[in-house]
């Protein structure tokens, strides 16, 4: 077997389950299971909006400057474009989010009094929102089962073997297919947690990973190590 029919090895919707909930009781031991209850819709929007192709950190500063000035929907649709930019200019690309989160926050105070949608289709009609951003909302703000893919989502679902997608939202369809909706909400905090602490892009933490046995991408590096590749 070569080293990419060994990762993309197919596995049955069956085989994919009982190795989700294997990894997840794995994780469970090391990462604590987040709430998310009682959350803002419309700073949850907001928020994840702002932490396109950022760090946390960046996005928490730009967040509390912007919402410690204009605290809510209507202050930050009337809000001058100019101030929005220097609000959030600590989350990058900070001219184009500053846009967005103006557009949608207009919108919502226009066609929805203000009120953030709660449901995949609406949200994704919103100015600056995609299937990532949507399925945000709906877990952190109305706790709905979605899986938001991010890059962590996407490329550890492809180490591990239980997809081979090319783009996050097609892992998004592909994880849908077969994990339960019940597990959606957990196993992607723990997936999201596991991708910042230990599979982290460019620099996975192999020796502390606690799943090893249900990788395809370390069992690869196993088999070369030992020249069977």
């Amino acid at each position: 077997m070569t080293k990419d029919a060994l990762i993309h090895k197919d596995l049955s919707k069956k085989e994919k389950v009982e190795r989700i909930k294997s990894i997840m009781t794995s994780l469970e031991s090391i990462f604590t299971l987040r709430i998310f209850e009682n959350r803002d819709p419309y700073k949850v929007l907001i928020r994840t909006i702002l932490s396109q192709r950022t760090r946390d950190e960046n996005t928490d500063k730009a967040s509390a400057k912007l919402f410690s000035k204009h605290g809510d929907v209507e202050a930050i649709a009337n809000a001058p474009i100019e101030d929005l930019e220097k609000l959030v200019k600590s989350a990058g690309f900070f001219r184009v989010k500053a846009r967005r989160i103006k557009e949608v926050s207009s919108l919502l105070v226009d066609q929805y009094g203000g009120v953030v949608p709660d449901n995949i289709t609406e949200l994704l009609e919103l100015p600056g929102v995609g299937r990532k951003t949507a399925n945000c909302v709906l877990v952190y703000a109305f706790q709905e089962p979605a899986i938001p893919v991010d890059t962590h989502v996407h490329r550890i679902s492809n180490l591990w073997g239980i997809v081979d997608t090319k783009t996050p939202e097609e892992t998004e369809i592909e994880l849908t297919k077969f994990i339960p909706k019940e597990l959606w909400i957990d196993l992607n905090d723990l997936m999201v947690q596991f991708g910042q602490n230990i599979c982290k892009p460019g620099h996975m933490l192999c020796e502390k990973c606690p799943i090893t046995n249900n990788c395809n991408y370390f069992l690869i590096k196993l088999y070369i190590k030992i020249g069977i590749f």
